[in-house]
């Protein structure tokens, strides 16, 4: 569901800013947690140099947004090996990056958390 959300999301965000549509520092994430979803998954991956599976909760905080984004970390075959990890992610009102750190690593195909 988080692939879905994200995807939906972040086509419209990504064709925007590769046409020029404007810049971080705008107020994009005040519309809502799609935006959020979508600015944090593209800055973190901006940042680690791994590729995000999406986002798995976005909550708006005081200082704007915190968003649990899932990574892909090490890739194995098969897939349901591979090492996931989920990054916490705070973004400001204008939606630049504030900080982020790693909060889990787990394997894809194991149950629970």
């Amino acid at each position: 569901m988080a692939d879905e959300s994200r995807g939906r999301a972040g086509s419209s965000t990504r064709t925007r800013s590769r046409t020029g549509g404007g810049s971080r520092k705008d107020t994009r994430t005040r519309n809502g947690p799609a935006q959020a979803a979508t600015i944090a998954c593209e800055q973190l991956e901006s940042l680690i140099a791994r590729p995000s599976e999406g986002a798995s909760a976005v909550e708006r905080v005081e200082e704007g947004w915190t968003v649990a984004v899932d990574v892909l970390e090490v890739p194995r075959v098969p897939d349901t090996t591979s090492l996931l990890a989920t990054y916490e992610v705070r973004l400001d009102h204008d939606g630049t990056l504030s900080g982020y750190r790693r909060t889990r690593r787990y394997q894809r195909g194991s149950a629970g958390h």
